[in-house]
């Protein structure tokens, strides 16, 4: 729980020097850089960043794909190490919801290379991890958008299924400790004390797209050892809300990590609609790079644009 009350101390230096406009506050002991429109705007900024702490409805607005139809534009490329495109699909297709069941319609698609193996199936770990989010190939019946402690257990799951889960968790959910990912443990918490103190944490005011909204970034520090470096995951996240519904409008971030058994450098932008009272992604961009044991690297661009939201019958 929060405080009763918290201090707001305005200093000249956090890590290195701020401008004279910034303005520091603690937050259970947590720094956050406020920028000066921030300050005039009066935020609550304990309240502010303790709703980013608990926030679900990132994860929730993918959930919300489960329970409603919709259509959608799929462009995805596979690179080699010299950058040179080795398969892509691209595709429109359309998830029908039905009394509680859902299944994709394909209604255009062209391949190229060996996106797909002779039965039909993905040949690229990434191409799965796309399927699994925005395809329902068969029909899936029983699902609900809930977003419980059930929505982040890779239960009855193993092998690449379960690591797809795991890193459907990781990059869909950024700053939430992840349980069962192996060498990261908690270093994606990003509001733990003994992850927060690498980091700093700034909210400024900006449009997005024509929205006023207030941003929130998250960076390691510049003044971090070699061996805290080590134990960075997330090297940027920023998430901007609206001002007054504090929905979040899109949220970009930049994660990696070296395990050695496996590896990974992942940038995506999300971009946000509202379809009645349903949170949904609308526009998702990804460019990665990782590999895990048993399988080959894999790079990857692909874009998913949403839209014709329908609801279940």
């Amino acid at each position: 729980m929060l405080p009763a009350c918290w201090r707001v101390i305005i200093c000249l230096f956090i890590s290195g020097e701020l401008y004279a406009q910034d303005t520091l506050v603690k937050v259970q002991n947590k720094p956050v850089i406020l920028k000066e429109v921030v300050v005039r705007n009066n935020l609550n900024v304990a309240a502010f960043i303790e709703r980013i702490k608990n926030d679900t409805t990132f994860y929730k607005a993918f959930r919300n794909l489960k329970v409603l139809g919709y259509t959608s534009l799929n462009d995805i490329s596979m690179f080699d190490k010299k950058e040179q495109v080795t398969a892509s699909l691209r595709s429109r297709t359309k998830q029908v919801v039905n009394h509680g069941c859902r299944y994709t319609q394909v209604l255009e698609e062209q391949t190229t290379g060996d996106i797909y193996d002779k039965h039909h199936q993905f040949n690229y770990y990434t191409a799965g991890m796309y399927a699994g989010l925005f395809f329902a190939v068969d029909t899936i019946c029983g699902e609900t958008n809930i977003v419980g402690s059930a929505s982040f257990s890779t239960e009855g799951k193993s092998g690449l299924a379960k690591h797809k889960e795991q890193l459907k968790m990781l990059f869909f959910n950024p700053g939430k400790k992840i349980p069962g990912i192996p060498f990261i443990g908690s270093k994606v918490a990003l509001f733990d004390d003994d992850v927060a103190m690498r980091y700093d944490f700034t909210i400024d005011m900006n449009e997005f797209k024509g929205e006023m909204c207030y941003v929130f970034t998250c960076t390691p520090r510049a003044d971090l050892s070699a061996g805290e470096k080590e134990k960075i995951v997330v090297n940027n996240m920023t998430t901007w809300f609206n001002i007054n519904t504090w929905e979040i409008v899109a949220r970009n971030y930049d994660l990696s990590y070296d395990a050695g058994v496996y590896d990974f450098n992942v940038r995506m932008e999300v971009e946000m609609a509202k379809f009645g009272n349903y949170l949904v992604p609308k526009v998702l961009r990804y460019n990665g790079d990782w590999k895990v044991i048993m399988k080959k690297r894999e790079r990857s661009v692909f874009t998913a644009t949403l839209f014709d939201f329908t609801p279940a019958p």
